[in-house]
């Protein structure tokens, strides 16, 4: 793969994810800003996502000959270029208007996939004739209150026939989890604007036009309008379809209704996910949201080994990781626990913040070039190799 080029100078160009979101928090309203960057509660959980990477060493050994390049992995039935593919991402179009369309399209460049969330800013129609690979599909097994109509089969019938590939069952949002600084920051359901949050999205001229005449605000599978109005009915109507009574025999009416993969995403409990397989999940995501659920559950690399060692492994069932990723040791570190690959969400969010496709793009070659160097400086060849000798607990 080519180089991403990016239309700065090298020397202000971003070359690191931490870069990456500092150029999105400039570029993002306040309250905007909140919605990305934010978690729940005191953010307990969304900091040890990220921290608790820290408490892995990697195995370093010399004079190995080893060049770090074998960076190929597998969704599905899917081969990936390098281990690393696009969480879903609720209603994206608030940081640039091109929202998943654009990270969906990123991904391919690079040779991996997006999985794109039932709260997309386009709908998966858009998305797949704006796209030429076959990319994943997220649902949240919502239910109409009003009807008691299930939305799973409309939305898997849709996806299904768009191309999309696999399925990701999302099971840990029974309730909108606590997101304090979004409400404070007026991004609360629905969202409230004040003199001040206007003035603050006025300094944004840049976001600002781009909201005022793309209006790629709302979740397109809910609601076919775009615009502000759109966006609240949208959030509104999002709350009312949480089920709080989900429970393991709507997860086996899901597998029912799906002939591909399907992976659930929002695990940290190994009796869950042995479960979850039992029910017939092809694969498990090790996840907690982001840290935007519940607070002081355990970090997604915290959970990943037991999870592993209940199914993963000598079992075959794939496990993957959500949560926390910000750099290519990262990666590294989760694939040496037993992960088969990983998703990202807020890195490549602040890429299409600061760079819309070509951002998010290069964050994914950061990435591919991180776990690359990493293998290399540890004396490996390729990804298959890692296991867990490779990394050390730290004391």
């Amino acid at each position: 793969m080519s180089a991403i080029k990016f239309s700065m100078s090298s020397q202000s160009s971003p070359i690191t994810v931490a870069d990456y979101r500092e150029r999105a928090r400039r570029a993002l309203p306040g309250m905007i800003w909140a919605y990305v960057d934010g978690g729940a509660e005191d953010h307990v959980t969304m900091r040890a996502n990220v921290d608790d990477f820290d408490k892995w060493a990697l195995r370093s050994r010399v004079l190995t000959g080893n060049d770090g390049r074998g960076l190929a992995a597998k969704v599905g039935n899917t081969t990936l270029d390098l281990p690393v593919f696009l969480s879903p991402t609720g209603m994206t179009g608030l940081v640039h208007w091109t929202g998943e369309r654009a990270a969906a399209r990123a991904a391919e460049r690079v040779g991996t996939r997006a999985v794109i969330s039932t709260a997309s800013s386009y709908t998966v129609e858009e998305i797949a004739d704006a796209t030429s690979e076959d990319h994943f599909f997220q649902l949240y097994p919502w239910t109409n209150a009003g009807t008691g109509e299930s939305l799973a089969k409309k939305f898997v019938d849709r996806a299904a026939a768009a191309g999309y590939s696999a399925l990701f069952v999302t099971v840990d949002v029974p309730v909108p989890g606590n997101r304090e600084g979004e409400r404070k920051r007026g991004m609360g359901i629905p969202p409230t604007l004040s003199p001040s949050r206007v003035l603050d999205a006025a300094r944004k001229p840049q976001w600002a036009y781009n909201f005022l005449k793309h209006q790629r605000i709302s979740s397109r599978m809910l609601v076919d309008e775009r615009g502000a109005a759109a966006a609240v009915r949208s959030a509104k109507k999002q709350v009312s379809l949480l089920r709080p009574e989900l429970c393991w025999s709507d997860l086996e009416k899901i597998r029912d209704l799906w002939d591909g993969p399907m992976y659930v995403k929002g695990i940290l409990d190994p009796d869950d996910a042995a479960t979850a397989v039992r029910l017939g999940a092809d694969g498990i995501v090790v996840s907690n949201h982001g840290g935007r659920q519940l607070d002081g559950a355990l970090s997604s690399i915290a959970a990943l080994p037991a999870v592993v060692d209940r199914v993963g492994g000598a079992n075959g069932v794939p496990v993957y990781l959500d949560g926390g990723i910000r750099r290519g040791s990262d990666v590294v570190k989760a694939l040496a626990l037993g992960a088969s690959a990983v998703g990202i969400g807020r890195p490549y969010v602040y890429g299409l913040a600061a760079g819309g496709e070509d951002g998010v793009a290069h964050v994914l070659e950061i990435f591919r070039e991180e776990i690359s160097r990493t293998l290399t400086l540890m004396g490996l060849s390729d990804i298959a190799e890692l296991d867990r000798s490779h990394v050390l607990r730290r004391t």
